[in-house]
C-alpha cells in the first residue's frame, strides 16, 4: 500500500488525477478502523492532513463555509450558535480523542447510512464543493451527494474540499439511538430543522436504509400543520402522526444493531421528540420576542 502525501492542496488534486485509486485520508478514524481490523486495504493512502486550507471555515455571503479538515470539536465550540443541529450530531461522535480527530469531511467521503452528521447536513440543506485539477470545482446538493451503501457523487478524481450551510434561521435538532449510551454507532439517528420564514421544515434519517434520506411526506405534512403565525403547543395527534410518516419514509434491515421494526418504532420516537424540543424552542422565541 502507497502512502502519498502532497505538499499543497494543488498537490493533493494532481496526486489525486493520477491515482483515483487512492483513499483520501484526514482524520483517519474510520480507515484507521477498516485497517486495523484487515476489513479493507485500499492500494493507496492520500494523506491531507498538509493541506492547511481544508482547516479553515468562514462566511462568505450569509452562508458558512466550513473545510473538509475541520474537526468535530471545532464545530461544536465555533459554531454550536449557528449550526445546532451539526453541533448536536459531532457531539455524539465518539470519544473526544475521536471528536478532535474526526471531521464532517470524512463522514461525507465514508459516505456510510450511519455517520452520524448526515441528518443534521440533509436537515440543513448542506451544499458539498467538490474539486478536481482537470474539471474543477462543483457544488452538489445535499439530497444528491448519497447515491448508495458507503456510495457518493464524486467522480474517481475528485475531493471533498468544503461544506456549505446557511446558519439555522430556527431551531434544529438531532438525536439517536445505540446500543449504549456513548461512544456508539448509531442503531437509527433523525435530525430536524425548521425554517419560519417559508413556513417549512428539513428531516434527515441516518442509518435506516441505504443511504441517509428525508422524510418529504413527513416535512410537507409540518409545512400543511403546523401554526406558524400564531404558535400554540403541538397536539399529540400532530406529533404522532409526524413519526408515523418519518417511521414510514425509512427502509431499515435487520442487522447485529438492531432490526428493522425496532429501528422504524425508535424513528417514531425520536421524530415526535425532536419536534417537541423544537417546537419548544420556536415558541419560547416567538414570546420572547
Amino acid at each position: 500500500m502507497d502512502f502519498l502525501r502532497p505538499t499543497s492542496w494543488a498537490d493533493a488534486l494532481d496526486i489525486k488525477s493520477n491515482r483515483p485509486d487512492a483513499t483520501p485520508i484526514q482524520g483517519g478514524t474510520d480507515m484507521m478502523v477498516e485497517l486495523n481490523f484487515d476489513k479493507g486495504r485500499p492500494s493507496a493512502l492520500l494523506d491531507l492532513n498538509p493541506c492547511r486550507e481544508l482547516f479553515e471555515y468562514s462566511e462568505i455571503d450569509g452562508k458558512l463555509r466550513i473545510g473538509a479538515g475541520v474537526p468535530y470539536v471545532r464545530i461544536i465550540n465555533r459554531l454550536g450558535n449557528q449550526l445546532p443541529g451539526l453541533a448536536q450530531a459531532s457531539r455524539t461522535v465518539g470519544s473526544p480523542q475521536i471528536r478532535n480527530r474526526g471531521t464532517v469531511g470524512g463522514n461525507l467521503g465514508a459516505a456510510s447510512p450511519a455517520g452520524d452528521t448526515h441528518p443534521a447536513l440533509l436537515a440543513g440543506d448542506a451544499v458539498i464543493e467538490v474539486e478536481s485539477a482537470t474539471r474543477g470545482t462543483r457544488m452538489i446538493p445535499i439530497d444528491d451527494f448519497y447515491v448508495w451503501v458507503k456510495k457518493n457523487a464524486l467522480e474517481p478524481d475528485e475531493l471533498i474540499r468544503a461544506v456549505w450551510l446557511p446558519p439555522a434561521e430556527g431551531p434544529q435538532y438531532f438525536s439517536k439511538v445505540g446500543t449504549r449510551n456513548a461512544m456508539v454507532i448509531a442503531v437509527c439517528s433523525f435530525a430536524v430543522a425548521l425554517y419560519p420564514a417559508t413556513g417549512t421544515a428539513r428531516t434527515g434519517i441516518g442509518s435506516a436504509g441505504p443511504t441517509p434520506l428525508r422524510a418529504k411526506p413527513a416535512e410537507e405534512f409540518l409545512a400543511a400543520q403546523l401554526p406558524w403565525h400564531d404558535p400554540a403547543p403541538l397536539s399529540d395527534s400532530v406529533l404522532r402522526e409526524f413519526g408515523a410518516l418519518v417511521s414510514a419514509a425509512a427502509a431499515p434491515i435487520d442487522d447485529v444493531r438492531g432490526t428493522a421494526d425496532y429501528r422504524k418504532h425508535a424513528l417514531s420516537v425520536l421524530a415526535r421528540r425532536t419536534l417537541g424540543w423544537a417546537w419548544t424552542d420556536y415558541l419560547t422565541e416567538r414570546k420572547a420576542a
